[in-house]
């Protein structure tokens, strides 16, 4: 159980990082799946803000839970634009000579023109991937692994949704297990 001291800094520091809730010993009791939820959406929609609300149109390239920013109030800030790119609102394709992101997080198509071209959508694979790992409470790439199948979060959190009682690996209850499935159905959908 983490230090009382520990959880009463992370409620009252002006602002904390998602990555600090949701990777802790016990994520859902200190947050909570309705307040997870609702940052979920909160990140959405600064994500369509940065996309389609802009004069100029801004690609993070960084979407991870160490870039969002809880307030007090655990509303969500989108932060860190190091890597952002801006680009006209009427284009919808980028061009970029090198990579950029954090290894899990990476839309196929910002590492590899193969996979087609890099768009707000680059930003979209991310949160996908952020989503899974607030609803898992684990990191979507373990440094060191057995097997090289269990370096692909979303397969894992996919196996366990796809299972009848899987939803339990992830804390989920049967209470919650609606907000649980939205959120995972969206990150599928999104990478």
């Amino acid at each position: 159980m983490r230090d009382q001291s520990e959880l009463l800094y992370m409620s009252t520091c002006p602002t904390v990082s998602l990555d600090k809730y949701i990777y802790s010993e016990h994520p859902k009791e200190i947050l909570g799946w309705e307040r997870l939820y609702a940052i979920a959406i909160g990140i959405a929609r600064g994500l369509e803000y940065l996309h389609h609300s802009c004069n100029t149109r801004i690609v993070h390239f960084d979407i991870k839970p160490q870039n969002i920013l809880l307030d007090k109030d655990f509303n969500p800030k989108i932060a860190d634009f190091g890597l952002a790119k801006l680009c006209h609102t009427k284009k919808s394709k980028l061009s970029m000579i090198g990579a950029r992101g954090t290894i899990g997080f990476i839309a196929r198509e910002v590492h590899s023109r193969t996979f087609g071209v890099v768009s707000t959508k680059s930003d979209v694979y991310s949160y996908g991937m952020m989503l899974l790992e607030m609803v898992g409470g684990r990191r979507n790439v373990k440094s060191i692994v057995a097997k090289s199948s269990e370096k692909y979060f979303p397969d894992w959190i996919y196996d366990h949704f796809a299972q009848d009682e899987g939803l339990q690996a992830c804390d989920v209850t049967r209470e919650i297990e609606e907000i649980a499935r939205k959120m995972i159905i969206i990150g599928l959908w999104c990478i």
